[in-house]
């Protein structure tokens, strides 16, 4: 068999591989500029005038390019909270440290019920002073905040600890039943609070919304990329040797 025929079918399935690796790398650098697009909107989006919050109709719809959407929603505080651990290395207000923020149900004039994140509360605060911050004020208000989308958490994700109900994903459904929130009345969202909206005691402290988006689009790549490249030099090397093989004798000098 002739060294042309012999790199036929290894020439066809790199190539195939090849363009695989290809298609996904510029498909990553597609989602790069679709994620630094997004981020943009998001960052303007922040400081608009507030919208209202999504209702029941469009709750399907809500999409990754609504997160930190700045949204206002009418209501009254229910009862209860839970909590979702954080450390605020770079707080907008006076607290930081590690601590949790604090999520309580909130019933629009509507009728369906979204968590509302009151703030923050830094570890190691007393039991008179943490309850005075949980009670949630009272009568009909309107709010006003940043919509997050709820999270669900992955394997590495540490338990919810039962006792106390501090949670270390933003899982709207797992806190809403622990409330004993009716699934069907409750948003897919949270609200974090802006931060006139925290109390005259000064917790929650309110407004400490971190904006991130994870963005590992240009690395996944350049790991294609990367991929590619060995996939060509790996393939040449190969056909060199077919090509020009050794000889017996260069191959006993060895």
């Amino acid at each position: 068999m002739g060294p042309v025929r012999k790199l036929l079918i290894p020439f066809i399935a790199a190539a195939l591989a090849l363009l695989v690796l290809l298609k996904l790398g510029f498909w990553q650098l597609d989602r790069l500029a679709w994620k630094e697009n997004l981020i943009v909107q998001v960052e303007e989006g922040v400081s608009h005038a507030p919208v209202e919050a999504p209702g029941p109709s469009e709750w399907r719809d809500l999409a990754e390019a609504d997160d930190y959407r700045h949204v206002a929603v009418t209501g009254a505080f229910l009862p209860g909270s839970v909590f979702y651990y954080t450390a605020l290395g770079n707080p907008a207000g006076p607290v930081g440290g590690p601590g949790v923020m604090t999520y309580a149900p909130f019933r629009t004039t509507e009728g369906w019920v979204v968590l509302v994140n009151r703030g923050f509360l830094p570890q190691g605060l007393d039991g008179e002073h943490q309850r005075l911050a949980l009670q949630p004020p009272e009568g009909t208000m309107e709010l006003t905040g940043l919509l997050r989308l709820s999270e669900k958490p992955n394997w590495t994700t540490p338990e919810t600890d039962p006792a106390d109900n501090i949670w270390f994903a933003r899982d709207t459904w797992a806190m809403g039943e622990v409330l004993g929130v009716d699934p069907a009345e409750l948003a897919p969202y949270s609200i974090d609070l802006d931060a006139e909206f925290t109390p005259a005691g000064g917790l929650p402290q309110a407004g400490e919304t971190i904006v991130r988006f994870k963005n590992d689009h240009l690395g996944y790549a350049l790991t294609w990329f990367g991929l590619a490249a060995t996939l060509v030099g790996v393939f040449l090397t190969y056909a060199i040797g077919v090509i020009w093989p050794r000889s017996g004798k260069e191959r006993a000098d060895l």
